[in-house]
């Protein structure tokens, strides 16, 4: 018996990719300065403990790792005229502005600790708003084509705003609105930049949200419908998200994303520590390695669907990974074995900046490569279970990714307190030996962290071929054909 033909798969236009990419650029934002800011605002700024401020983090990213497999099931489930996904980004449309503004424009009358309650309530705020946003539309990647190389462009396009956006706001908050004045000479406390900044990065969310929710309106009536309407108990619906769940590939992702963001937060913690007293960069060429990263986004753009559509997702996230996550230490690894020309030198830095461009393209396509391999996940578990859950999938996804945000800080702060560094500590310059113990375990580190990511990523069982059958059986069963 010939198994049953595929049939014909829509492939959005140019414009609908770019539309629905243009939306991670709300993401990128709001991770860029929740990741890299919020909390110098408001202790180093608006005088608030700094115990108090991860406190109020931690409350918030709590509340909001667990309502995202919440909304992700009920945007599964959703019966609506404008479909599953639209009526929850068209509804975050105006909270996450709102939101994200008064998150960087706090009330004047509060100060110092008496900004705790505001700051917990309106983290928590920016948090739930950006949930009902971000993880439908992710889900919406799977819906719009269940074609292997255009889920890729998707999420290419997706990632690649998302840097760009994160990027751009993070130049224009340090080059240009925090600028010193006569009565405030440092520029970083500058309260007016950092309340204009708040504006600005309100009006490019809503704008993104804006785009990617109008930009896919027309293949609404084309999106998949939820599954028959039944009788939902609280046991039920999480029975049925952890059916859902226990797909192997998507078990085999959500630990390659826990193992590849302890590698980030370790990079993200260092990178200061790297820059500046291993290779003794000063402030101009370290903002340089910066504005260099709008390279590697361009790049990582170009390589991730070729490589994809050449080797296959998972084939090529792995051979990329391989270089990209050997490349990352590479320098300090040759520095510790005095292969590298000395601090100080043109060569240097010239060396390290063209290493970083390409580096963090090929970890940026990796990142997209993977984030399309989520998409692919959807059919397979279908198939297992007859509903239509992409919601759960991603949704699982940006749990891991908000519950293991602040394990690569830790692990970070176990190599400075072994290499003898303290972020407190600048009167004292390191020692020759303290910065030897840097370098390993930055190297070490990273490199453990990302072979068990990619370990974890071989265990994914998706391929385009497999792809291909999981498509021809859910058009042989939707036909009332029997199932080759």
């Amino acid at each position: 018996m010939t198994s049953p033909a595929i049939p014909p798969l829509r492939r959005p236009g140019l414009f609908t990719q770019l539309a629905y990419g243009f939306g991670g650029t709300a993401e990128g934002i709001k991770n860029n300065g929740f990741d890299y800011f919020l909390l110098f605002f408001y202790s180093n700024i608006l005088g608030v403990d700094a115990g108090r401020v991860g406190l109020a983090l931690l409350i918030a990213l709590v509340v909001d790792a667990i309502s995202d497999p919440v909304v992700g099931y009920w945007s599964d489930n959703l019966r609506t005229r404008l479909g599953r996904r639209h009526p929850f980004m068209y509804g975050a449309l105006v909270p996450v502005a709102i939101a994200y503004f008064l998150a960087w424009n706090p009330p004047s009358g509060l100060s110092g600790n008496d900004l705790f309650p505001w700051l917990v309530g309106v983290t928590i705020a920016v948090r739930l708003a950006f949930t009902f946003y971000e993880v439908p539309s992710n889900a919406l990647a799977a819906e719009l084509t269940a074609d292997y190389d255009t889920r890729t462009s998707l999420m290419s396009f997706r990632y690649f705003f998302s840097w760009m956006g994160g990027l751009s706001i993070q130049i224009l908050l340090l080059f240009f609105l925090l600028t010193p004045t006569e009565d405030v000479p440092n520029g970083f406390f500058n309260l007016a930049g950092w309340n204009t900044y708040g504006l600005i990065a309100a009006i490019c969310i809503m704008t993104a949200v804006a785009v990617c929710a109008g930009g896919t309106h027309r293949h609404i009536k084309h999106l998949r419908a939820p599954s028959l309407a039944r009788k939902l108990t609280l046991g039920k619906i999480f029975s049925e998200i952890f059916e859902t769940i226990s797909n192997k590939s998507f078990r085999a992702l959500f630990l390659a994303t826990l193992f590849g963001l302890l590698a980030t937060g370790i990079s993200a913690t260092l990178n200061q520590y790297i820059n500046t007293i291993f290779w003794g960069f000063g402030p101009k060429q370290i903002a340089g390695l910066t504005v260099a990263v709008y390279i590697s986004a361009i790049l990582a753009l170009i390589v991730a669907p070729m490589a994809g559509k050449l080797f296959g997702k998972k084939r090529a996230a792995i051979t990329i990974g391989v270089f990209a996550f050997t490349i990352a230490p590479l320098p300090v690894i040759l520095r510790l074995f005095g292969l590298l020309p000395p601090n100080g030198t043109e060569a240097l830095y010239n060396t390290i900046l063209v290493i970083t461009v390409f580096d963090v393209a090929l970890i940026i396509a990796t990142q997209m490569l993977m984030g399309a391999m989520v998409a692919d996940i959807v059919e397979d578990s279908e198939l297992q279970t007859g509903r239509r859950s992409e919601g759960v999938f991603f949704a699982g996804i940006s749990f891991i990714r908000k519950l293991s945000q602040g394990a690569g800080v830790v692990t970070a702060s176990f190599v400075l307190a072994a290499a003898g560094l303290s972020q407190g500590v600048a009167a004292k310059a390191p020692t020759e030996e303290s910065i030897r113990q840097l370098g390993i375990g930055y190297a070490a580190c990273l490199l453990g962290a990302w072979t068990l990511m990619l370990l974890c990523v071989c265990f994914y069982r998706i391929s385009r071929e497999s792809h291909a059958a999981n498509l021809a059986a859910l058009a042989a069963r939707d036909g009332n054909e029997p199932t080759p």
